[in-house]
């Protein structure tokens, strides 16, 4: 008899393979371990895509060649050591009333899901976590932030996608990857929960 695995003969009456470690009954098949990302979001039924986007325009950021002849160091006098120093603008304040009864305040920028993760070269202000047992919420399925002190959302590529309702507009869904703005009575629909700007 020889290894279903490396193929190496077996004596009789072994029960692992001496060459791989392998169980004797082992197979390809048998050894493969299932992957659980494929059936990580239960898929639910989505609006149909509007076909109009509205969404906060990202500003391009246009490299200026710098010459080596026109770089000048600027050395502090003793007089500007004194003079205060502008305070950094801050963020506003926005409260986050999810459906499940949770209330999020938050200041920044930040992920929600139901174990959001940022990727290796992005920093969040806040991570927020969604009880779903039914997983119809992915595991990063909102991106949030503030641009010139208003609040914005963005779907992370979630499998069941999102909705926004803002206050006296028909609901609509989210283009992976845009920005929206959201006024404050906004309510956001992220699968099977829910949450509102306040």
């Amino acid at each position: 008899m020889t290894c279903q695995i490396c193929g190496a003969w077996l004596p009789v009456g072994a029960m692992f393979c001496g060459e791989c470690g392998s169980s004797r009954t082992a197979t390809v098949q048998s050894r493969k371990r299932p992957d659980p990302r494929p059936n990580d979001t239960t898929i639910i039924a989505r609006l149909p895509r509007p076909t109009v986007i509205i969404s906060v325009p990202i500003p391009a950021v246009v490299p200026v060649p710098v010459r080596a002849a026109a770089v000048v160091t600027a050395v502090p006098s003793p007089a500007d050591a004194a003079a205060p120093i502008a305070a950094l603008p801050t963020h506003a304040t926005f409260v986050l009333n999810f459906s499940a009864g949770q209330r999020v305040s938050v200041h920044g920028s930040g992920l929600i899901g139901r174990k959001p993760l940022p990727q290796p070269d992005e920093i969040f202000d806040a991570l927020i976590r969604v009880a779903d047992a039914d997983r119809s919420v992915s595991k990063t399925h909102l991106e949030f932030g503030q641009h010139d002190g208003e609040f914005w959302v963005s779907d992370r590529v979630s499998g069941n996608g999102t909705v926004i309702r803002r206050p006296g507009e028909a609901a609509e869904q989210l283009e992976p990857g845009r920005r929206y703005v959201l006024p404050r009575g906004t309510r956001v629909e992220i699968a099977d929960h829910s949450f509102s700007v306040a």
